[in-house]
């Protein structure tokens, strides 16, 4: 039997997270306001719902870029510190944006399809990274380029959806109008989904690492 000492403390897993981590899980935090706002749009059409939910999306991928600064200042990688990096990629960079098209009209049976394949795309794109990432780094501890574009490219999805919610170009405005194929309805602005998801998992595109 564990003696008293030896237990666990209430809490310790938090106390064990770096500073770095935080912004990640701040990175996270900004993701789900952006689900939930889209969410309260599709609900309620106020388009300030839609605009929050738009702009937490920059938000994200400033924690983003902030967490791995803060990383390499205090020399503070970890493991567990991909793990939460990625997870909250997909949430903010993946379900995110694919969750505001769905607030925005992209609401068909092959719609949803682009969606779905968007964010599987991402998933399996960091999840390529985290198992490869020591390969490519070659030795030196430091990835020196991306194998297919990284998932928070992403949010140049959302500057678009931002944009034609401005222009009132959502709903059954959107770019490019509605498709009927066969059982479903198609908005050709899916594809840029569809596009986002093929260039992440692509391993012919290599991208450099700053």
């Amino acid at each position: 039997m564990a003696t008293p000492q030896e237990r666990p403390r209430h809490f310790s897993m938090l106390r064990d997270l770096q500073l770095a981590d935080f912004f990640t899980l701040a990175n996270a935090a900004c993701g789900m306001g952006s689900v939930f706002f889209a969410m309260y749009y599709v609900g309620e059409p106020v388009l300030t719902h839609f605009y929050i939910a738009a702009a937490l999306a920059p938000a994200a991928f400033i924690f983003d870029v902030l967490d791995g600064r803060i990383a390499r200042w205090r020399h503070a990688h970890s493991a567990l510190g991909r793990e939460l990096d990625s997870l909250s990629d997909i949430i903010s960079f993946g379900v995110g944006p694919a969750t505001l098209a769905f607030a925005a009209g992209m609401r068909g049976g092959w719609d949803l399809a682009a969606l779905i394949y968007f964010v599987c795309c991402g998933v399996s794109r960091l999840a390529r990274f985290n198992v490869t990432a020591e390969t490519l780094a070659e030795g030196t501890g430091k990835v020196k380029y991306f194998e297919g574009t990284p998932i928070p490219t992403s949010v140049v999805l959302t500057g678009i959806l931002a944009w034609c919610a401005a222009a009132g170009r959502i709903g059954d405005a959107l770019p490019a109008g509605a498709w009927l194929i066969g059982p479903g309805t198609f908005h050709p602005m899916a594809l840029l989904f569809v596009l986002s998801g093929s260039l992440m998992i692509s391993k012919t595109l290599r991208i450099p690492k700053f």
